[in-house]
């Protein structure tokens, strides 16, 4: 039997347990290949030979108020949505996405302006969903009805 694909929509409604983070709208973006998480005060602290990365959720967009420190991350250039490459730090932590828990990869960036906090790329993507533009929230919409929608792949 072929592994079948979710169907997920233009948007949905996802957790980030490891952040506290609950019930965060996030838009789908096949166009992207990071995800990207909305963040502020993204510093490195150095103490001594260790290094450690700090963030803070932007509140404004839903987020718990919390300031984040990790010890495992990367920096990597990144080009924005307008063209630009920029320096961005990325964090793995899980999310939670018709009801299953995918380890990921998130670079921290100023998304002040966009309408939702977290972009969901194609890295994430990739062998796990198709993207239905027409559609919004089914995972969300799942979590309330129990409904499932796939597509094989290949067809």
């Amino acid at each position: 039997m072929k592994n079948s694909l979710q169907v997920i929509g233009a948007t949905d409604i996802v957790d980030l347990p490891e952040l506290g983070w609950f019930k965060v709208p996030v838009r789908i973006d096949s166009g992207a290949a990071t995800s990207a998480i909305h963040c502020s005060r993204v510093r490195l602290i150095k103490d001594g030979e260790k290094t450690s990365l700090h963030f803070d959720l932007d509140t404004k967009k839903g987020a718990p108020q919390h300031s984040y420190v990790v010890t495992e991350f990367k920096e990597t250039t990144i080009r924005n949505s307008s063209g630009i490459d920029e320096k961005r730090y990325v964090i793995k932590t899980r999310i939670t996405l018709f009801g299953k828990k995918i380890r990921t990869e998130f670079s921290l960036a100023n998304r002040g302006k966009m309408s939702y906090p977290i972009l969901l790329g194609r890295k994430l993507l990739k062998n796990r969903f198709i993207v239905d533009v027409s559609q919004k929230n089914l995972s969300h919409a799942k979590r309330s009805s129990g409904a499932i929608r796939s597509k094989v792949k290949g067809k």
